[in-house]
């Protein structure tokens, strides 16, 4: 069963940038019972396996902005920490509900803002202001330390409206900014014991098969109904998450 989700849930990412961790966060938990903390520690780490297998190719076609990229990570990696360690101190008893409901509302909204981006894409060049980028990017690192959720949505958002990036660019300078708050992340919550080992296992044997079938699918699916309907899916895993008792 969860190497299944694994492959299903990578095949997903790898077919529509869906962010790993938003997507995997919510079906742990409500389909597999497994705790908030448990689930965002394994939904981290699960992360970096389908994104590391990426990066390489978007570095070795030079569309990683280094200098975009070190803007996003110094905001977001002691926002990724801070979220972090919230979520393992709030873990327990009587913070379970509020839990449910942060991570319902993060991966929401996730959801709902690339949503929009699919609906409302950019037409107009904007003004670069990539110096913003380290005071913008730690909320969103926070939420991903706390929800493993946002990175994508939100960090893809950043990028095209405060620089002037291409799109190939956008893509693979978020993807290495997603990686980067995920590593970071995800040891921090493998390092707290917030992790299951045999799930992540099982995770990771479907989900690399699943970002391979993805990756040579890709250039025959229509994307654009795919990311639609997936992500009206994960707004109805949110506010489901968000109701959980």
């Amino acid at each position: 069963m969860e190497a299944i989700l694994g492959f299903a849930i990578a095949l997903a990412i790898s077919l529509t940038g869906v962010g790993a961790g938003t997507l995997t966060t919510p079906i742990l938990i409500i389909f597999l019972g497994v705790p908030p903390a448990i689930a965002v520690g394994t939904a981290l780490a699960f992360s970096v396996i389908v994104k590391v297998a990426s990066v390489p190719f978007y570095a070795l076609h030079r569309n990683i902005n280094m200098r975009v990229l070190g803007l996003l990570l110094i905001g977001g990696v002691p926002g990724v920490i801070v979220g972090s360690l919230l979520l393992d101190r709030f873990k327990h008893g009587t913070y379970q509900k509020p839990i449910f409901v942060a991570l319902g509302v993060f991966i929401t909204s996730a959801a709902v803002l690339r949503l929009y981006r699919l609906f409302r894409p950019r037409t107009v060049p904007p003004k670069p202001r990539a110096h913003w980028l380290p005071w913008l990017t730690f909320p969103i690192g926070a939420e991903v330390g706390f929800s493993s959720a946002g990175a994508g949505a939100l960090g893809s958002l950043l990028l095209l409206g405060m620089t002037n990036l291409s799109t190939a660019e956008v893509v693979g300078t978020d993807l290495s900014f997603g990686l980067g708050l995920s590593l970071v992340g995800s040891g921090i919550h493998v390092s707290a014991g917030n992790y299951d080992s045999a799930l992540l296992a099982k995770l990771a044997i479907g989900g690399v098969l699943g970002a391979l079938t993805g990756s040579a699918s890709a250039g025959r699916v229509a994307q654009r109904p795919l990311r639609i309907a997936l992500l009206l899916t994960l707004i109805a895993l949110g506010l489901r998450l968000a109701w959980q008792t």
